[in-house]
């Protein structure tokens, strides 16, 4: 080993490398400062909005500054130096390589800011997932990697033919994750559930959908600070109750009842003034139009209901809770009286039994 590397001309070697190496390092020195550079400037000078084709274009050529500057350089580097032809087709690899890369890294987050950009215009008619984004992204990349193989002479019908045999096992494996994936990008397709959509399965679970993966649902249940994961298997087969479908947009339904001699007018005056200043407070809509409806005369009340609409579904519950308290503060101070069933129990006393008179002297003898 000692006499392999005296034969070794480490002076030659070192020249041979150091003009190659300070080129690609000066390169991707001026790549790396000019995109920070590039990054700063739009922080500070643009404002971008995320669903527009501009942020669009910006991330997709996040880092690209970097890889042409060692694209430029490596090319440099290669004809800055007489070496070996092999050693200058290994080069050329490499820069091809590179150049795929950086080409397909840039198609990959374009083509995931164009599926964002197009859920978030779409008025939510379709769910905004990160499933659907994932395998187009996946599928960009795997072309890549065929095209890098095609170029270093690598046949790709093989491969092909050996991905469809293994994916045939693959997918005999993994019955139950194919299945997941599927219902998932049947959920999306179908429009049954989107990303903030309130739901509850007819196995019992409940909450807000926070994102659609490739096996699993998230959903976080009202009031919890924990989240349920759930297989998109069991989802796409149960019974759905979506509170957020047609329109995200709910009407609270509360009983109220008073009494026989209440001023009616007057009950659903004061009503529908203490359900606006409850919905602007809680749920922060100060336009919002509740409604009084008489509903039934029971034995010891006249009942209606006080619709209160609502946007927010996860607010029912506090709005619900501040109305009753609010409205009956109100009822107090206006004198409005809410009966509760009264009974009157009536229980009658059975006669005492009479009292036998004792004996006289005279009548025991």
């Amino acid at each position: 080993m000692f006499t392999f590397l005296q034969s070794l001309d480490i002076e030659a070697i070192v020249e041979l490398l150091l003009v190659p190496t300070c080129i690609v390092l000066g390169a991707l020195t001026v790549g790396i400062i000019a995109d920070r550079l590039i990054r700063r400037y739009i922080n500070h000078h643009l404002a971008v909005d995320e669903s527009t084709w501009k942020y669009v274009f910006i991330r997709s050529m996040h880092g690209v500054p970097i890889f042409f500057s060692f694209i430029i350089g490596l090319y440099w580097a290669i004809e800055a130096v007489e070496i070996s032809p092999t050693l200058t087709k290994l080069l050329s690899y490499l820069l091809f390589t590179s150049n795929v890369i950086t080409i397909t890294r840039v198609l990959a987050r374009t083509v995931d800011g164009v599926v964002t950009m197009y859920f978030e215009r779409s008025n939510k008619d379709l769910p905004k997932t990160t499933l659907l984004n994932n395998i187009l992204i996946g599928v960009i990349y795997v072309m890549g990697v065929l095209v890098i193989l095609q170029y270093y002479g690598i046949s790709i019908a093989p491969i092909l033919t050996a991905a469809g045999v293994g994916g045939m096992a693959v997918a005999l494996a993994l019955q139950e994750t194919l299945a997941n994936i599927f219902a998932g990008l049947h959920l999306i397709l179908s429009k049954q559930i989107r990303i903030g959509d309130y739901i509850r399965l007819g196995t019992g679970e409940e909450g807000r959908v926070t994102d659609i993966a490739w096996r699993f649902t998230t959903i976080v249940p009202l009031g919890a600070s924990s989240t349920v994961v759930i297989p998109n298997k069991t989802i796409a087969g149960a019974n759905i109750t979506n509170f957020s479908m047609p329109t995200r947009n709910l009407n609270i339904s509360v009983p109220v009842g008073v009494a026989y001699d209440s001023d009616l007018a007057l009950v659903e005056r004061v009503t529908i003034e203490t359900a606006k200043e409850v919905l602007a407070r809680v749920d922060n809509n100060p336009n919002a139009e509740p409604l009084v409806r008489y509903t039934k005369f029971n034995d010891s009340s006249i009942d209606f209901a006080v619709i209160l609409p609502s946007s927010q579904f996860d607010q029912q519950g506090l709005i619900i809770h501040d109305f009753i308290k609010a409205l009956t503060d109100r009822y107090r101070v206006e004198g409005i009286d809410i009966p509760y069933p009264i009974r009157t129990v009536i229980q009658e006393q059975e006669d005492a039994p009479a009292e036998t008179p004792a004996p006289t002297k005279a009548q025991s003898e």
